[in-house]
This record gives C-alpha cells, structure tokens and sequence, in this order.
C-alpha cells in the first residue's frame, strides 16, 4: 500500500470517530433537555406520593389534638359569671310582714299553735298608752320568736288597720319550753274625749308565720288617741323581763 492510500484511510477513520463523538455529545445533551423540561413541566403542587401522605397525617394528628384539647370543650363551659342554680330565693320575712329579723336564733320559728297569748295593759302611767303582748311557748322544744309580730287593729266599726313598726332592731329571741316573749304596742292616749278609734281586737301573726290570732284589746287600757296612723307603733320581740 502506497503512504497517500494509508493517509487516506487515517483521515477518514479520525472523521468517523470525530462524527461519533459528535454524534454522542449531540444525544447526551438532548436527553439533559429532555429531564430538566420534564421536571420543570411538572405541576408545582404535585409531589411524591410518599411525602403527600406523610403530610396529610401529621396535619390530621393535629387536627385530632386541637378538636380534643380542653379549649374545645366549649358547650360544657360556664362563663365565670355563670350561676349554677337560681337559688332558693326565699326571704327571711313570712307571712303578714313579721319581719323576722335575719338568721333569727338557732331554733326552728314558733308556730301560732306553739305559742299561748294575751294582751295586757302595760302603760307606765296615765300619759303614754302601751299595751304588752306576751307569748309563751306550750310546745315540747326550743323555738325562735325572733322579729316584729304583724299587728292590726279592729275597730268596733269593723273596719282594721295595720300598725307600723318602730325603728328598734329586733334582738334573737329563743324560746325553750314554757319561756315568755314578748311586744308591746305603743299610741298617744287621748284626752279630749272627742276620739273616734275605739279598738276591740288585736290581729296578732307571729314573726315568720301567717296564721294569726284575734286577742281582746285590753279593757283597762288608756283610750287611744286616733286615727290609726304611724303614731301608733309595734315593737320588736324580746325576753320577758
């Protein structure tokens, strides 16, 4: 073989691998294109499976630890202002306006069919009218008398009228058996002989009850001056002296 026959063959064999390695370059960088197209074409929003449901369980742990957490209990709630009840809403005053004064004394309040009772004259002398009711306690225990009794008064017309209470604060009154309390009623006595208010009855209703009892105005009691208004006064239950 001559030496221009085998340059030629050198050249064309350089050219063939020179083609090839072009040729190689050429794929290697389409295939490059290719991946980095396709991984920016895919959906931000898509992601691996795998981690998808990692994330779906964690936020649904989450969830399920809010919904159970103490703050989530809101219908068994109460405002710190809330009430629990209505209460009993009862008053310490019964009956005909006793009033009874509050927390009266360890025992239970007397009944009217505990108590025995009169009207007496008590006026200390002929200038000022009084009359004393006194209560003594016929029952086998203890009782409070503790408060104002409610007193009306019955005139001989028919016609009654309630008597207001004095100003003094009722002192607790307990009664054991046969004990006596006692109220007075006090009035400005009447001297010009010219007075209407002729009473007959007292209506007497223990503090904290509601039956009453009908007791004679005393016969010997200074005439009262009327008319039945406020100058008429009942006073608090106390011990007999």
């Amino acid at each position: 073989m001559s030496s221009s026959t085998t340059a030629r063959t050198t050249r064309r064999r350089t050219l063939r691998v020179a083609a090839a390695a072009l040729t190689a370059a050429a794929a290697f960088s389409l295939t490059a294109c290719s991946g980095s197209d396709a991984a920016a074409s895919k959906p931000a929003d898509q992601s691996d499976p795998g981690v998808a449901a990692e994330a779906s369980g964690a936020g649904s742990a989450e969830s399920s630890g809010a919904s159970s957490s103490p703050g989530a209990q809101g219908t068994d709630a109460q405002p710190d202002n809330a009430k629990s009840g209505s209460g009993d809403g009862t008053s310490s005053r019964a009956g005909s306006g006793n009033g009874a004064a509050k927390g009266g004394g360890k025992s239970k309040f007397c009944r009217t069919n505990d108590l025995i009772m009169e009207a007496v004259d008590s006026s200390p002398d002929r200038k000022v009218g009084e009359v004393t009711v006194q209560m003594t306690n016929k029952g086998a225990k203890a009782c409070s008398a503790t408060g104002f009794a409610g007193v009306d008064l019955k005139d001989i017309d028919g016609t009654s009228a309630p008597v207001h209470r004095g100003g003094e604060q009722p002192r607790i009154t307990d009664l054991k058996p046969g004990d006596t309390a006692t109220f007075s009623i006090s009035y400005k006595v009447d001297f010009s002989g010219e007075s209407l208010a002729s009473p007959t009855n007292i209506i007497v209703t223990p503090p904290n009850e509601t039956h009453s009892v009908s007791l004679k105005w005393p016969a010997e009691a200074l005439k009262l001056a009327g008319p039945y208004d406020d100058k008429i006064q009942v006073h608090p239950v106390g011990m007999a002296n």
